[in-house]
């Protein structure tokens, strides 16, 4: 490996873990009504795709993000869909999921703030990719498609000895 390659490796993994930490310790609840929290998920790399029944690009994208998670499984990565409709709504976000045979694990209790809170704009879908310390590696902002994720992943599960991916930023 060139000396410049060396110095632009030492460089990328500098930038990321000098500007990373895991993400705030927010509550939600699965739909069992369990409280669940982000720290929880450390330990996991993790796929967390913001949505509401009433997004028409989230309703696109889950069923995939479903899909894909199917691909992973054997390798630990945690899929979570967190809901950002009204409380109220429960019933349509389990009948959606029902309906559209979603696999992922399912919590509600997000809103706008919250993903403003986790720096992912104010658009949904959102999705946010961490890795096993519960530190932000990739956040896609609008619809994901299954190569915006399948690059973070790859990447995690690697060696790592590349720079990380390029941030994905999408907007509608």
């Amino acid at each position: 490996m060139t000396p410049k390659r060396l110095l632009l490796l030492a460089l990328a993994a500098f930038t990321l873990t000098a500007s990373a930490k895991p993400i705030p310790d927010l509550k939600f609840q699965d739909l069992a009504s369990h409280t669940q929290k982000l720290s929880d998920l450390r330990g996991s790399i993790t796929v967390i795709s913001f949505w509401a029944t009433w997004c028409g690009p989230c309703k696109e994208e889950l069923p995939r993000l479903s899909a894909l998670s199917q691909h992973y499984t054997d390798k630990g990565i945690r899929f979570i869909a967190i809901s950002a409709d009204d409380s109220k709504d429960r019933a349509k976000i389990e009948q959606y999921i029902k309906g559209q045979g979603i696999t992922l694990e399912v919590w509600t209790g997000a809103d706008l703030g919250t993903l403003d809170h986790l720096h992912l704009g104010n658009v949904l879908p959102a999705t946010l990719i961490l890795d096993k310390d519960g530190t932000p590696i990739g956040r896609i902002m609008g619809e994901a498609q299954d190569a915006d994720i399948t690059t973070y992943l790859n990447w995690l599960l690697s060696d790592r000895s590349t720079p990380p991916p390029t941030p994905t930023l999408k907007r509608y």
